[in-house]
């Protein structure tokens, strides 16, 4: 069911679609969502203050650089503790060491468990590359690559905007449209041209404010109202409802 106040007839515009990656191509948010919770609950524990749960992750967490998330998470419970650095060993209790540990908890769950991308995405992104429509990954995630290439969708994405670019070249994560914006960039298009595709409250924002033609939330478990209420122009549960929609579709 496609829900919001936009028209899906939008698409029929579109010249490029940017996809985030965790949550809109591949379950890897459900990945991230554990490794999250192996880091937090003792760590929360230990600070004696109210237990983690995944209602934590859609609020703070979702859809922002790892060690903005570790910020946000922290925040939230009134935990203070110093930064550190991003060579910071991940036993270390610091911003940095925290990210790092994380970091070391999801990478294992790739690694060991494979990453299988939703099948609806896949046939969106089929269908979007048929009408000849280019298309980018932007992703907060310094894992982009690894996960891709586990999903075995790495040679489908010659433009990628992952955390690691993000870093090198300055750019401020989401709910900041400055890497979605640059995604438009390489692929040598305005933002106007091109179709923001999201699951998280901080990526729907980033397209709203970076003024794109179109900015769908993929409803993964933040909720339809919340990802509208956050930026949304319109929200679906599957891709694979807005094929039609696309250039030279039905609708």
């Amino acid at each position: 069911m496609i829900h919001g106040s936009r028209d899906a007839s939008a698409l029929a515009d579109a010249r490029a679609i940017l996809f985030d990656l965790d949550g809109v191509l591949t379950p890897t948010a459900e990945v991230h969502m554990r490794a999250w919770a192996r880091l937090f609950a003792p760590v929360l524990e230990t600070h004696g203050v109210a237990p983690y749960t995944d209602a934590d992750y859609f609020a703070h967490i979702d859809g922002k650089p790892r060690y903005d998330g570790v910020r946000s998470m922290l925040a939230a419970r009134g935990i203070d503790l110093p930064e550190g650095e991003p060579s910071d060993a991940a036993e270390a209790d610091t911003v940095h060491g925290l990210g790092n540990r994380k970091d070391q908890a999801f990478t294992a769950e790739v690694d060991e468990h494979g990453v299988e991308p939703y099948p609806g995405s896949v046939a969106f992104l089929d269908a979007a590359e048929a009408a000849g429509l280019a298309v980018a990954v932007v992703t907060s995630s310094r894992n982009g690559r690894r996960v891709l290439a586990a999903a075995g969708l790495a040679d489908r994405f010659g433009t990628i905007v992952d955390g690691v670019h993000a870093a090198a070249h300055g750019l401020a994560g989401k709910p900041s449209p400055a890497t979605y914006v640059e995604g438009a960039q390489l692929l040598g298009l305005a933002p106007s041209q091109c179709v923001v595709v999201e699951d998280a409250h901080s990526g729907v924002a980033a397209g709203r404010a970076g003024g794109f033609l179109l900015t769908v939330g993929v409803d993964r478990g933040a909720g339809a109202d919340s990802l509208l209420e956050h930026g949304a122009d319109l929200v679906v549960d599957d891709l694979a409802e807005l094929i039609d929609s696309l250039p030279g579709g039905a609708a």
